[in-house]
């Protein structure tokens, strides 16, 4: 009995909340080695859908996913997508945390359906190595479950930006994670961001720890403030 239970747990598609799954394939360090370590595969997924959770734009959350996305820009050919972001990317600032310009790609769709077919579109493309996404508050869970089938089977990593309250709902996302701002000391010059995991494959949710956002590339570049600035009226 205690062997057939033994051989069981070690199935690959076995799901044990006491610990990390180590069949999870290596993930894309986030640059942060207190996030790193709570992330199945130590980072990022290369593939698949993971959900962003927040509701005040700016606190850091594209600051966050930026040494992953400079990476990517850098070791792959293919498109970093931003589907209907409510900022423009602001290139200087791309270029000053290591991003090859070259591989973004802004899409501005009309209305939330546009911006979910435009990223269900981007990532069967197989032409992109991420795909950035703000698709609005109707989103359906059989929507981002279509997005989860479409990221794994073009191997391209879909992060999904929701608000807080999405968090009330269940969601075939494999990855979701609620970002609150923490204010530094005004003696400080560091950026933090309060982190909490809400689902993580072969792990459970953790409690609030905060990340701190004062890292290499802001050391690089003292005035780095945001990533992104609002759309042009004109």
């Amino acid at each position: 009995m205690q062997e057939g239970l033994k051989n069981l747990l070690q199935t690959s598609d076995i799901w044990r909340a006491s610990s990390m799954d180590h069949t999870v394939v290596p993930g894309i360090s986030s640059g942060f080695p207190e996030l790193d370590h709570l992330l199945p595969g130590h980072g990022w997924p290369k593939n698949g859908a993971m959900e962003l959770l927040h509701d005040q734009p700016g606190i850091g959350e594209i600051r966050l996913i930026m040494p992953a996305l400079a990476q990517l820009s850098r070791n792959n050919s293919r498109w970093i997508a931003w589907i209907a972001p409510p900022y423009i990317p602001y290139p200087p600032a791309l270029i000053a945390a290591g991003v090859n310009l070259s591989s973004i790609l802004v899409v501005r769709p009309g209305n939330e359906k546009d911006a979910l077919w435009a990223t269900e579109k981007a990532l069967t493309s197989g032409s992109c190595s991420a795909v950035l996404a703000w698709p609005g508050n109707k989103v359906r869970d059989k929507d981002i479950r279509r997005l989860q089938v479409a990221a794994k089977e073009s191997h391209c990593w879909n992060i999904l930006f929701r608000p807080i309250r999405a968090a009330q709902h269940a969601s075939p996302a494999e990855l979701r994670i609620m970002l609150q701002p923490l204010r530094a000391s005004a003696l400080s010059d560091s950026r933090m961001v309060n982190v909490s995991i809400l689902k993580r494959r072969g792990g459970w949710a953790t409690d609030i720890f905060p990340v701190n956002l004062q890292d290499d590339l802001n050391r690089m570049t003292p005035c780095f403030s945001e990533l992104i600035v609002p759309f042009s009226s004109q």
